[in-house]
């Protein structure tokens, strides 16, 4: 059976990179979370005092940067980020730098590279739309901005990590704010994408679902 690509696209804390990890393992396919590269991006640029609002600055910091992925880890310049990504500042300012066109075409250029092989699992926000069109099966997946709230929460609270839950959902539903109505490649469903909406569903359900359709695809491919 020939391998598929599967692009999973959807909102912040929508829970896609727990899915697709799972749904890789599932099936033995490659993992390539595009999100964990613009963050990547984003600590970089936090670290060395770029102002996020310099674009230009941003552009060709990107072309200099040098992102990996590699068993499950996000590498900055030879240095394991996979945890330095997650916080807080990096959080609140990656939506503005991913929202750059110069930004997003040089990583989405790297993102095809990834993607060149069979067998490949990516989510993010424009992986249907743009960095992977032709993907046999694309998943736009979701939930409520109280659902994604409270899971990043729970997610949190696991970590020891202390957060507010309004305030969590007032970030989350300015995220989707940013990045949906940016003007390069904005957050939206692609037109061939299944909606998968995940507000009542477990974690089992879910990469279950996709699983079955990757299977049914790879079957009839």
């Amino acid at each position: 059976m020939k391998k598929i690509t599967i692009a999973i696209d959807g909102p912040a804390a929508s829970g896609k990179s727990t899915v697709a990890k799972e749904v890789a393992k599932a099936l033995d396919y490659i993992y390539i979370d595009s999100g964990a590269m613009y963050r990547a991006l984003t600590l970089k640029a936090l670290r060395s005092n770029i102002d996020v609002n310099d674009e230009e600055a941003l552009v060709q910091m990107t072309k200099d940067a040098n992102i990996i992925i590699k068993n499950q880890k996000i590498y900055l310049d030879d240095e394991d980020v996979s945890e330095a990504i997650r916080g807080l500042s990096v959080t609140n300012n990656v939506s503005t730098v991913c929202s750059y066109q110069g930004v997003r075409e040089e990583m989405v250029n790297l993102q095809k590279k990834y993607g060149s092989a069979e067998g490949i699992i990516m989510d993010g926000r424009d992986i249907g739309t743009t960095v992977f069109p032709n993907a046999e099966l694309k998943i736009f997946q979701t939930a409520s901005a109280e659902v994604r709230a409270k899971r990043r929460y729970d997610e949190n609270i696991k970590k020891g990590i202390k957060c507010n839950l309004e305030v969590l959902t007032k970030e989350i539903e300015l995220r989707d704010f940013k990045d949906s109505t940016r003007e390069i490649s904005p957050l939206r469903k692609a037109d061939d994408a299944i909606l998968l909406d995940t507000s009542n569903l477990t974690l089992e359900e879910v990469v279950n679902t996709i699983v079955e359709m990757a299977k049914k695809l790879e079957k009839e491919g």
